[in-house]
């Protein structure tokens, strides 16, 4: 192995397998898998320059400790390397504490069996992105860490394209805008977000929005985000002071006359490039038939009005 100038260990690691994302590189080093010039180095700033032998083992992945769960899945797209699903209401996305079964992770399990090649070592689906529980829609889950690193990258830059639908309560004095407030956790509700400055913590989020359609006091909105904060759009629209219909978290409370699982929001496109092949990949989610029915009774409402 040669390289041009002296250069940190992790670094030209990762410059030289593509395939490892820069954390999995750093724990490979940690837990002593990389030699240099035959002794073990731990020193993921060790220098390396030209003549250095370099040796890393991979070891096998290991299985993840949830198990797989036969739960039918809406697969939008799929391939050897990630897979699209059009994710249902009060499916949670990640195992956690108190929640381990029923979960996108454990549906992904047995669906994907062996074509989980392993993510940081675990033989796992890894997750890109994430939607709330309530919020249905478009989700991206990678089967290899290059997958994942490749679709976190475009996650990061911003050129993967997220495009949600919603229903907020009143109607914003403009046709489109833009909210660029920063969201970080709740000072006094520990299970809230809320619009939080940079200097206290807060991150910055970006959600770009545009009306479908009035329906008297309530709006049909095309969201688009350029940032992925926890809660972000709904978190949003309530600063906009047109809170998300059906928002057990940060609604009004108000009943519309449908049972809705949650809030009335949809991630309905996603467009990314094969992190593979480079090809542009668009995957568009129907809409769940009880944000259809809300959209009925709003439009049945208006015109009986």
């Amino acid at each position: 192995m040669e390289t041009v100038a002296p250069s940190r260990l992790d670094r030209w690691l990762t410059a030289h397998l593509p395939d490892l994302s820069r954390n999995r590189v750093q724990k490979l080093i940690d837990w002593e898998y990389v030699t240099l010039n035959g002794t073990v180095c731990t020193n993921k700033k060790a220098a390396v320059k030209v003549g250095d032998a370099i040796a890393v083992t991979i070891p096998a992945t290991k299985p993840l400790e949830v198990k797989a769960e036969a739960i039918p899945l809406d697969i939008l797209y799929e391939d050897e390397h990630f897979v699209i699903v059009n994710k249902a209401a009060g499916m949670v996305v990640h195992p956690a504490p108190g929640n381990m079964n029923g979960t996108l992770v454990n549906a992904l399990l047995a669906h994907c069996g062996d074509q989980l090649t392993g993510i940081g070592g675990v033989e796992r689906p890894g997750i890109v992105h994430r939607l709330d529980k309530d919020t249905t829609g478009a989700i991206v889950v990678a089967k290899s860490e290059l997958a994942h690193k490749e679709l976190q990258a475009q996650m990061k830059a911003k050129t993967a394209r997220r495009e949600y639908l919603g229903v907020i309560h009143g109607v914003p004095a403009t046709a489109s805008g833009t909210v660029n407030a920063p969201i970080g956790r709740h000072p006094h509700d520990r299970k809230k977000q809320a619009i939080v400055p940079v200097q206290k913590g807060g991150r910055e989020a970006v959600t770009h929005w545009q009306v479908v359609e009035r329906l008297d006091n309530f709006t049909l909105i095309r969201f688009r985000l350029e940032t992925g904060r926890t809660h972000q759009i709904r978190v949003h629209c309530l600063h906009m002071k047109h809170p998300m219909v059906g928002d057990p978290v940060y609604g009004v409370g108000r009943s519309v006359g449908v049972n809705l699982p949650g809030q009335a929001l949809h991630a309905e496109k996603l467009t990314l490039r094969h992190p593979v092949t480079g090809k542009l990949v668009t995957a568009i989610a129907p809409l769940p038939p009880h944000f259809i029915k809300l959209l009925n009774v709003l439009h049945n409402r208006q015109q009986s009005g």
